[in-house]
C-alpha cells in the first residue's frame, strides 16, 4: 500500500512540475532559433503575461505595502521616506494611503511603460528581439520595479509620469475603440456565417443565429440606456453633467440611425461603441468634484474602478490572441495580403474583417509557422512594425495606472485633497469620449459623402 502511495505521489509530482516546466518554457523560453526570421506579432503572448505580472504587483504595492507602510508611523527608513514623498502633507490617513497606494502603482506603471519603451527601441535595431531572451526581459522588469521604491514620489511619479499616463490613457480609449469595433465585427461576422451554414442545411434554421445577434446587440443597447438612466437619476444638477449625459444620448441616437440607414457598419458594432460610450461618460462624469451632482464625490468608484479591470483584461486577451491585433500590428498591405492568406487557408474568403472565430486550428501566434517566417524575414517592412506592439502595451499600462488610481486622484471618506485632478481627468476622458464617437460617425458617414473613394 506504501509502495502504490509512493507511487502515485511521484506521478502527480513529475505530471505537476512538467507543466509548470511547460508554462514557464512558454512564458519565458525562445518560440524559434534568432537564425529563423520572426513576424510580426512574435513576442507578444510574453508580453501580455508580463503585464499581467505588473497589475498583480500594482494591485500589492496599491492595497498591501502603501497601507502597511502608513500604518506603522515607526518605520521611518530610505524606503518609507521614498515612498511617502509628498503623502505626509495629509492629516488625514485615509488620505495618505490613498496617495501612497497611487504612489506604488506608479511605480510598477513606470517600470511597465520604460521597459516596452525600450522593447520597442530594441526590436527596431534587432527584429528577433521581441522573442528572444525572455528570463532576462522579467528579470529586468522586476529589477525596475525594485530600483523605483528608492526614487521620490516627486517629481517624478506624482508629475511627470502622472501626465505621460494620461496622455497614453487618452491613446488606449482610441485603441479600444478599434478593439470593440473589431470585436463587434468578427462577433458578427462569425454568426452571421455560422447562420448561413445552418440555413444551408436546414430551411429557415438560420434564423437562430440571426436572432441571437439582435437579441446581443438589444442586449448591450439596454445596458447603454440602462447606464445612461441612472447617470440621470443620481449625476444630473450641474452644467457640465447635464451636457455629458445629454451628448452622449445624442451620439447615441445619430449613430444608430445612421448606421439603420446604410450599410455601412453593423448593429452589433454600433451597441457596442454605445456601451463604451456610456462607459466613459460614467467615468467622467463619477470624476467630476462637484458634490451637487456627484454623489460619489470623495469616495473611491469601485463600480468604474471593477469595468475598468475588465476592459483591461479584455484588452490584453485582445492584445495577445486575437488575429485582429495581429493585423493592426502590419502595415496596411502587409494586413490585406495576411487577411487574403488566412481566407485561401480556410477555404474561403469573409466580408467582414474580424478574427478568431474558432476557425483556425491550433495555430499559435507566438510560434509562426515556416512560411510567415519566411515571407517576415523577406518583408523588411513586416519587420518595421514589431515596435507597434510594444507601443500599444504601454498605452494599456498607462490606461492601467490611470484606472487603478481614478486618474490620479487622492480621495477617501468624502474628502478630495486634489479636486482639480478629478477636474482635469473628466475633461481628459469625455474629450475621448468626443473623439471616439466622431471618428465612428465618421467612418459611416465618409462612404456616402465621398463614394468615389475607396475607405477600406
Amino acid at each position: 500500500m506504501g509502495a502504490l502511495l509512493s507511487c502515485v505521489v511521484t506521478g502527480t509530482t513529475f505530471c505537476f512540475c512538467s507543466a509548470c516546466s511547460s508554462l514557464l518554457g512558454a512564458c519565458c523560453g525562445n518560440d524559434k532559433p534568432s537564425t529563423i526570421p520572426p513576424s510580426v506579432t512574435s513576442g507578444r503572448k510574453r508580453s501580455v503575461f508580463l503585464m499581467v505580472i505588473a497589475l498583480g504587483l500594482a494591485l500589492a504595492f496599491q492595497y498591501g505595502i502603501a497601507p502597511w507602510l502608513v500604518d506603522n508611523k515607526d518605520y521611518t527608513g530610505f524606503i518609507s521616506e521614498n515612498w511617502l514623498d509628498g503623502c505626509e502633507q495629509y492629516e488625514n490617513q485615509d488620505l495618505r494611503e490613498s496617495c501612497a497606494g497611487n504612489s506604488g502603482v506608479y511605480r510598477v506603471s513606470a517600470s511597465a511603460v520604460v521597459f516596452f519603451a525600450l522593447a520597442a527601441v530594441a526590436v527596431v535595431l534587432k527584429p528577433t528581439f521581441n522573442r528572444e531572451v525572455w528570463p532576462a526581459k522579467y528579470v529586468l522588469f522586476f529589477m525596475l520595479c525594485a530600483v523605483t521604491i528608492f526614487i521620490p514620489n516627486e517629481p517624478l511619479f506624482a508629475d511627470i509620469f502622472l501626465n505621460v499616463a494620461r496622455v497614453g490613457g487618452v491613446l488606449f480609449i482610441l485603441l479600444q475603440q478599434i478593439i470593440i469595433i473589431d470585436m463587434a465585427y468578427d462577433w458578427n461576422d462569425s454568426w452571421v456565417a455560422k447562420a448561413d451554414a445552418a440555413e444551408s442545411e436546414e430551411m429557415g434554421s438560420g434564423k437562430n443565429w440571426l436572432g441571437a445577434i439582435l437579441f446581443s446587440a438589444f442586449s448591450m443597447f439596454a445596458l447603454a440606456i440602462a447606464g445612461l438612466v441612472v447617470m440621470y437619476i443620481h449625476f444630473t444638477g450641474c452644467t457640465s453633467n447635464d451636457a455629458f449625459i445629454i451628448a452622449t444620448t445624442v451620439f447615441m441616437i445619430l449613430i444608430t440611425v445612421i448606421q439603420l440607414s446604410g450599410e455601412e457598419g453593423n448593429i452589433l458594432s454600433s451597441a457596442a461603441v454605445s456601451l463604451w460610450a456610456t462607459f466613459l461618460c460614467y467615468t467622467a462624469v463619477a470624476k467630476n468634484p462637484d458634490d451637487t451632482c456627484n454623489p460619489q464625490y470623495g469616495e473611491q468608484d469601485r463600480l468604474g474602478l471593477a469595468l475598468s479591470i475588465i476592459v483591461l483584461i479584455i484588452s490584453m486577451c485582445w492584445t495577445g490572441w486575437s488575429y485582429t491585433a495581429e493585423d493592426k500590428l502590419m502595415g496596411s498591405q502587409e494586413a490585406e495580403e495576411h487577411a487574403e492568406q488566412r481566407s485561401s487557408n480556410n477555404g474561403e474568403g469573409r466580408k467582414v474583417a474580424g478574427v478568431v472565430t474558432g476557425d483556425y486550428g491550433t495555430h499559435n501566434d507566438d510560434e509562426p509557422d515556416e512560411g510567415e517566417d519566411d515571407e517576415a524575414g523577406n518583408n523588411p517592412n513586416i519587420l518595421s512594425n514589431s515596435w507597434k506592439l510594444n507601443v500599444m502595451l504601454a498605452s494599456i499600462t498607462c490606461w492601467m495606472a490611470m484606472a487603478l488610481t481614478s486618474w490620479g486622484e487622492i480621495s477617501a471618506n468624502g474628502e478630495a485633497a486634489n479636486a482639480q485632478v478629478g477636474r482635469v481627468g473628466m475633461w481628459i476622458i469625455i474629450g475621448s469620449q468626443w473623439l471616439v464617437l466622431s471618428l465612428y460617425l465618421w467612418t459611416m458617414a465618409a462612404p456616402r459623402l465621398f463614394p468615389d473613394r475607396d475607405f477600406n
